[in-house]
């Protein structure tokens, strides 16, 4: 007799037939041929070396020591069922966290997490604050909504969203003192930006052909802003000319609070939605996908 234990797939078969007494009505249960369940069953008499059914009449009953089988089987799949029950109950109930960073939660996931909630009810979206400048490294959230450039991590899953744009805005009075023609009259002013994206400014400079040595120097004498909230205000104020995502300064540049006199430019970043593993149940495709449509969806508008 073998010490270990049979296929799973074997004993399924085995106790839906007992429980149910037919062949034909666990190979239904299973959603499997009747010809499987019966090549399950001549397996398990193989593995034990004795046979578990016999026949009777039309049918089929337990042997003693099939009955002797089932007395075990039938708790343990109960308990198992009641398990995977528990589990499943347990993870669908569990809110599904998205981490975002400061600035994109306040000027655009936040005008928008009512329509977000009342859309996908199912998710139980719970929202909190990036805590790590580093997409993805915060364990404790389900998904990270965050600007990053490739080349990503192999171990996570990125979905991207859309195309960075990033465009230099101002004040309307300091605006009107810029040349939308030439870009250069930038440097008539000074320079504002954020510390956590260093490289939004060469991005701009390199598409407008301007000169990286000009830019630095005029870096140099810049103002930068640990928060991106602060260099917006810092920019409304008329402090000079700062450098932000198009998409969170959209509400701004409607209202006429900001100007971008030179538009908006593509850069290497995404928008992204970063899932730090789908072994986990708690952020299965089941769960994340509905909310990447969603949020798909809503950035097309």
């Amino acid at each position: 007799m073998h010490n270990s234990l049979p296929p799973l797939s074997a004993l399924r078969a085995f106790e839906a037939t007992a429980r149910l007494g037919s062949v034909t009505a666990a190979a239904e249960e299973l959603s499997v041929t009747h010809g499987a369940v019966s090549r399950q069953l001549r397996s398990l008499d193989d593995h034990f070396g004795v046979a578990l059914f016999t026949k009777a009449g039309r049918g089929i009953v337990l042997t003693p020591h099939g009955e002797k089988l089932q007395s075990g089987l039938s708790d343990a799949f109960a308990q198992l069922r009641n398990s995977c029950a528990a589990l499943k109950r347990d993870v669908e109930e569990a809110p599904f966290t998205l981490a975002c960073p400061g600035s994109l939660l306040a000027r655009w996931l936040i005008p928008r997490l009512d329509r977000l909630h009342r859309d996908l009810p199912d998710l139980k979206l719970k929202v909190v604050v990036s805590d790590t400048e580093q997409p993805g490294q915060q364990t404790d959230a389900s998904a990270t909504l965050v600007f990053s450039e490739p080349p990503w991590p192999a171990e996570v899953e990125v979905v991207e969203l859309i195309p960075e744009q990033i465009c230099a805005v101002a004040s309307p009075q300091l605006a009107a003192q810029c040349d939308p023609a030439n870009p250069a009259t930038l440097f008539d002013n000074t320079l504002l930006y954020t510390a956590s994206r260093p490289q939004a400014w060469p991005h701009w400079a390199n598409a407008q052909g301007l000169e990286q040595a000009q830019l630095e120097g005029a870096l140099s004498k810049g103002q930068g802003f640990e928060h991106l909230y602060y260099l917006m205000e810092a920019a409304v104020a008329g402090l000079g000319v700062a450098i932000a995502p198009t998409l969170l300064v959209e509400d701004d540049l409607r209202s006429g609070r900001l100007v971008a006199p030179w538009g908006s430019i593509e850069t290497p970043a995404r928008l992204c939605l970063w899932l730090p593993s789908q072994t986990d149940l708690l952020t299965h495709p089941h769960r994340s996908e509905p909310l990447a449509e969603w949020l798909k969806g809503e950035l097309g508008r």
